[in-house]
């Protein structure tokens, strides 16, 4: 019987928080499974103080951190899910997002919830392939 390998992802790239019991991502087979990740500044551990803008590009900055972390990148993206303090964010956030994934878009889920870690505007958790990825459309 072959074992299969589970990696914990943990890279100082982006925001750890070792107090909560998970990992920034987990990575089985070919797919990485990242946690929620916030607006949070890796070197200060505050949220980045500024426009609901800039919370997302952190945000994106962060994730593309760990995905680089378990040999992956935004352009891996399989299924994204979009956690927001107010959904009248949802067109700023669509606006900041496509600065970093500009084709061949994951799936996606966006909602509203009532409240956020560190009084966040934004959370995003995602899955991604790993490796070398080959993207074909089918229409």
């Amino acid at each position: 019987m072959s074992s299969s390998i589970r990696t914990l992802i943990r890279t100082p790239n982006a925001p750890q928080f070792p107090s909560v019991p998970i990992n920034q991502a987990i990575v089985f087979d070919n797919t990485i499974y990242c946690s929620g990740v916030i607006g949070v500044d890796k070197d200060t551990m505050k949220m980045v103080d500024s426009s609901f803008a800039a919370e997302v590009r952190q945000v994106m900055r962060n994730l593309s951190a760990i995905l680089q972390a378990g040999n992956s990148s935004l352009e891996n993206l399989l299924k994204v899910t979009v956690y927001l303090n107010d959904i009248n964010d949802f067109a700023t956030m669509n606006e900041v997002y496509r600065e970093f994934i500009t084709s061949n878009f994951p799936a996606r889920t966006g909602f509203q919830v009532g409240k956020l870690p560190m009084n966040a505007r934004v959370e995003i958790d995602a899955i991604a392939a790993t490796g070398n990825v080959r993207t074909v459309i089918r229409e």
